[in-house]
């Protein structure tokens, strides 16, 4: 990536950021050393893989440079802004713009589970109840042994134990990194029993309006 892109992601990033805090919740675009820990443990045997929040892209590179092919992602973006750069990047990735809390009710990923998900969210900054529908919708995407990976500014997992407990799920923290704005950590959000698939995920799934999904 160009120095004259890296200038060009970030100031895309603060304006994303300037009109909505909430649901970017981060001046600048993760960086290098970040996307390689959140990766770090996914390699072509995984796919097809889905990302949640790619922004800018800079978890796709990653995941790329791991070895995935781009067709075998999956890009769902809310911020319309964002998923229009992301087709320009990654012509053969599947981009979505949609709310990931409608993963479990959209019926789009339902022909081929994914082996693990990649996501970027500001998990923090949203209510319990869409963290719950998030990743309860991402497992019932999943494969039995897949792994839902997510970096947080906070000083613990940003899904709550009551959320993990009632899904059957367990948090591992698996790195850190201080050269990032702002530091951040990674989580490993994987099933207690990987040889179950999760149905209690399915009481969480969104009961909002309409999705806004296109494809």
């Amino acid at each position: 990536m160009t120095t004259k892109t890296s200038c060009a992601d970030f100031v895309q990033f603060f304006r994303s950021w300037v009109s909505n805090p909430m649901r970017v919740a981060a001046v600048a675009p993760s960086g290098e050393r970040l996307a390689r820990l959140m990766t770090q443990e996914i390699g072509p045997v995984d796919g097809p893989i889905l990302e949640l929040g790619p922004g800018t892209g800079v978890f796709t590179r990653a995941l790329l440079a791991r070895g995935i092919p781009e067709s075998a992602l999956t890009l769902v973006e809310f911020g319309e802004e964002f998923a229009v750069r992301l087709r320009e990047r990654f012509p053969a990735a599947r981009v979505v713009h949609m709310d990931a809390a409608k993963l479990g009710q959209c019926g789009l990923f339902d022909d081929a589970p994914f082996g693990a998900v990649i996501s970027g969210l500001p998990l923090l900054s949203m209510p319990p109840s869409k963290v719950a529908a998030i990743v309860g919708g991402a497992f019932e995407t999943m494969k039995p042994g897949g792994a839902f990976y997510q970096f947080t500014y906070g000083p613990r997992c940003p899904v709550q134990k009551t959320i993990l407990e009632s899904l059957g799920l367990t948090a591992k923290r698996i790195g850190g990194t201080v050269r990032n704005i702002p530091p951040a950590c990674v989580y490993r959000i994987s099933r207690q029993n990987p040889l179950e698939l999760s149905i209690i995920g399915a009481k969480y799934r969104s009961t909002g309006g309409k999705a806004g999904i296109s494809a």
